[in-house]
């Protein structure tokens, strides 16, 4: 059953003439409509109220709009309030695999989500915690990587009661959303979004140790040297040598709006 939307936040990428365009024209189609619509700083828009991302948790919210690429999705899904849906659009981005939405489109997609045509696609997301310090949630991957580039580290691996051991460059922790990310770049598979499973992909292991897909459970990992731990390729927190990383699902699932309904959307954003 879809909502009534009454209240909006638009977060567009910054610097960006094109997001900036579409979003004064989102903007002005939902303010004609009687929404009501804040706009996340730096962005400043007539017709809206600005405020900044650490108050969206404050205000009641029925749907987010993110537009820009990925990376601004990925990054309104770290700042917004848990449940809240978001509306992707690809405007100013690359690819936009996960957007739903480009500029050739905005009217339509205004109109179909506020007549209700629309439903929901929810996202696994997993989070990390570095000897009980808590990680902003990553929809796509945390990226375990080492900090030295002239010594290869020892990682242990943790998981379902297993143990292993290998020296690499790094391991990358993959969600089925983030399998058409990084993990896709470094030659994984990719998994079908709706999957409740995680993708482990060792990186130049020295003893070639294979990717792996397991059912979502808790991830351990330590090194023998110094390492970064990425998250979904835009916040970096530094982990000492010795360190217990656990990863784990991070609960709500992200919750996108969706008006098209396709099988692996994702996929067919790569060309296939």
């Amino acid at each position: 059953m879809t909502e009534v939307i009454r209240s909006v936040a638009v977060i567009a990428k910054t610097n960006n003439i094109q997001a900036e365009g579409a979003a004064r024209r989102i903007t002005k189609l939902l303010y004609d409509r009687q929404v009501k619509v804040y706009c996340v700083s730096p962005l400043l828009l007539e017709n809206a109220t600005s405020t900044a991302p650490e108050e969206l948790k404050r205000i009641n919210l029925d749907l987010i709009f993110a537009i820009g690429g990925d990376g601004t999705t990925l990054r309104a899904f770290r700042i917004i309030p848990c449940k809240v849906p978001l509306f992707s659009m690809n405007i100013g981005g690359n690819r936009g695999i996960l957007a739903e939405a480009g500029i050739d489109s905005i009217d339509d997609a205004i109109y179909s989500i506020l007549a209700g045509h629309y439903f929901y696609d929810s996202r696994l997301r997993i989070q990390a915690s570095v000897d009980g310090i808590t990680t902003p949630a990553a929809l796509n991957d945390f990226l375990f990587t080492r900090i030295n580039l002239t010594r290869t580290p020892t990682l242990s691996l943790r998981f379902m009661n297993d143990e292993m051991k290998g020296r690499m460059d790094g391991i990358l922790i993959s969600t089925p959303t983030g399998s058409t990310g990084h993990s896709f770049s470094i030659g994984s598979p990719v998994m079908h979004e709706g999957l409740n499973c995680l993708m482990i992909s060792p990186i130049a292991s020295v003893n070639r140790m294979p990717q792996i897909i397991i059912p979502n459970e808790e991830i351990e990992i330590k090194s023998s040297h110094d390492a970064n731990l990425i998250i979904d390729g835009q916040e970096v927190l530094m982990v000492i040598a010795g360190q217990s990383v656990k990863i784990s699902r991070f609960y709500p699932d992200a919750q996108f709006i969706r008006i098209h309904k396709k099988g692996m959307r994702q996929l067919a954003k790569l060309g296939f």
